[in-house]
């Protein structure tokens, strides 16, 4: 405890925050220094945002005569920082293994380069959001609104990115991404996630997506959406390979409306459901079940 009595001067404030560190506590590490750099994972992402919407970003006149050379500007970029920065989160997960099960050299070049060469399909799966997006969304009044303005897109984005990295095993790059979508946009999902294409996640602030979920096409979700885990008792298994299905499972055309919670890695909403405002769900739903809130805290279901 701070003796208020006792006159405050820096040297004194310097002296309780060095004791401060002396504890067992995780946070009082010196060595996190060889940790990824935030600041340039965002740049990296940034520059990843221009690879896929370069006609959106340019801040110049583009010609397709001159259109290598402008990707070319932000291709090299991303790739020299994001080998940087993967190494760096691989160096510090393997700094207490064995020499011989750590990541191979090269590992972290060939992460990269596998993630930059699905950047063409990552574009085809964006513009059927996009389509998505605009279709589902009267007051959109162009694509071009959609990919400068909507939270949504940005979320989906930084996920489908996300994701591919998250595949290859790459530790916590894919998070730092992701949690910067979610810290523009209060949208969070966890690259973990399994969604299929053209998604649409509508106004978006407060959607919550875990690390288990898995959704298919043509799904639509709206504000305050959260795909969640019931509370666990006991140890969880950590690491990707032990993962367990903790989160809901939305099969294709589903539509979740704002403010509703589904939660349980056995729950299972099936094709073509609509799961209307405010509901809480904790079992399956047959396919084209209809699932309304009741002012009694419980949900009423019905089918087409």
């Amino acid at each position: 405890m701070v003796d208020k009595s006792e006159k405050v001067t820096l040297e004194k404030v310097l002296d309780r925050l060095v004791e401060s560190y002396e504890g067992p506590e995780e946070i009082n590490s010196l060595e996190t220094y060889a940790l990824p750099n935030r600041r340039a994972v965002i740049s990296a992402f940034q520059h990843l945002q221009h690879l896929l919407f370069l006609g959106y970003f340019s801040t110049r006149p583009l010609q397709k005569t001159t259109l290598r050379m402008a990707l070319a500007e932000h291709l090299l970029p991303a790739q020299e920082i994001l080998c940087e920065q993967i190494q760096r989160a691989a160096a510090w997960q393997d700094r207490d293994k064995p020499k011989t099960e750590r990541k191979p050299t090269g590992w972290c070049q060939d992460s990269v380069l596998e993630l930059l060469n699905e950047l063409p399909e990552i574009r085809r799966k964006l513009h059927g959001d996009i389509a998505a997006a605009y279709m589902n969304d009267p007051a959109a009044e162009s694509v071009e609104e959609v990919v400068f303005s909507y939270p949504g897109l940005v979320a989906i984005t930084a996920y489908r990115i996300a994701h591919v990295l998250y595949e290859q095993g790459v530790p916590m790059i894919p998070r730092i991404i992701s949690e910067f979508a979610h810290t523009r946009t209060g949208v969070d999902i966890h690259p973990g996630a399994r969604i299929g294409e053209r998604f649409f996640i509508d106004h978006g602030t407060g959607v919550v997506i875990g690390a288990t979920s898995d959704i298919g096409d043509d799904v639509k979700i709206y504000q305050g959406v959260t795909l969640g885990a019931l509370s666990v008792r006991g140890d969880v298994p950590r690491g990707r390979e032990n993962a367990q299905k903790r989160h809901p499972t939305l099969e294709d055309s589903v539509t979740v409306y704002a403010g509703s919670t589904i939660l349980g890695g056995e729950t299972v909403i099936g094709a073509g459901s609509m799961i209307g405002g405010n509901v809480w769900l904790i079992k399956s739903v047959p396919p084209g079940s209809r699932i309304y809130h009741r002012p009694s805290g419980s949900a009423e279901e019905g089918t087409q």
